[in-house]
């Protein structure tokens, strides 16, 4: 049981429409398949990993331009394949039936998910547990204490340090530098040429870090200016000005009459009630 979730918003909420089919509906005729399969999907989280608190992160900017201009193939995928239509209009439903129940929602504008949550885990104290499909965030991981919940086709894999080792042979906190060296196509990251994951991971066993792999010259000027600003992009940011939420409240739904109102007009039934139990477990 870890003191904190922290969930990767986005990242729970595109799972949730591509994984529930579109065949649930508000009674005014609003597709409702993300907002159902997303509050069943943190129920389910809350029941089986019984956090003491909870926050939900969200991508107040899907491709910052700060981000771009270093890299300008970063995440170029999202440019050529947008929110879903379907997706789009159901994004601020869910923003507002978390409000409504009173789970802590918290983003920074021309930021991403991945960066609040780095930089809540820097400011707090005792075990945490990270969910989310972005692998940048194992950089996060520390020890057993901090860990990420990423999601495969067997579940969701528990990635501590160790298994961070066990997979790339590499500490966790190196991992953003493996991904500048080795490249991550889903990023838009080219790498190194000629670098792929054991040639990176040995590379950082005898060097430490990109950093020092910079300074001692082992590479030309291009993969040198590349990797200079790589190192500006990839990591998450752990200095936000953030305040950490409550995490958790004395008593559920946060607004009785609104959470009512809300589940009433999107039709979610016993969805809302089995959000409320699980977040009822906090303590």
């Amino acid at each position: 049981m870890a003191e904190w979730l922290l969930v990767d918003g986005s990242s729970l909420i595109f799972r949730a429409f591509f994984g529930v089919p579109k065949t649930f509906h508000a009674p005014d005729g609003r597709l409702v398949n993300a907002v159902r399969g997303f509050s069943d999907r943190l129920a389910t989280l809350i029941q089986e990993r019984r956090p003491g608190r909870i926050a939900v992160a969200t991508d107040e900017d899907w491709r910052p331009r700060w981000r771009v201009d270093l890299i300008p193939g970063y995440k170029a995928h999202r440019v050529a394949e947008p929110i879903p239509p379907e997706l789009e209009p159901q994004m601020p439903l869910i923003m507002g039936y978390l409000e409504a129940a009173g789970v802590d929602v918290v983003g920074v504008p021309a930021y991403e998910a991945e960066d609040v949550i780095a930089s809540l885990v820097a400011r707090i104290r005792g075990e945490i547990e990270i969910v989310s499909g972005d692998r940048d965030l194992f950089a996060l991981v520390r020890g057993s204490d901090v860990r990420v919940l990423y999601p495969e086709k067997s579940g969701l894999a528990v990635v501590d340090e160790a298994e961070v080792a066990r997979r790339y042979g590499i500490p966790g906190r190196a991992y953003g530098d493996f991904a500048v060296l080795r490249g991550d196509p889903s990023d838009g990251l080219p790498g190194v040429a000629g670098v792929g994951p054991k040639k990176a991971a040995d590379l950082l066993k005898r060097h430490g870090s990109v950093a020092g792999m910079l300074q001692a010259g082992l590479f030309g000027r291009a993969d040198s200016e590349y990797l200079t600003r790589a190192l500006r992009v990839v990591p998450p940011v752990e200095t936000l000005e953030i305040e950490v939420p409550a995490g958790r409240r004395a008593e559920y739904p946060a607004e009785p009459e609104l959470f009512e109102a809300v589940v009433k007009a999107l039709g979610l039934g016993s969805v809302g009630q089995r959000l409320l139990q699980a977040l009822r477990l906090l303590k």
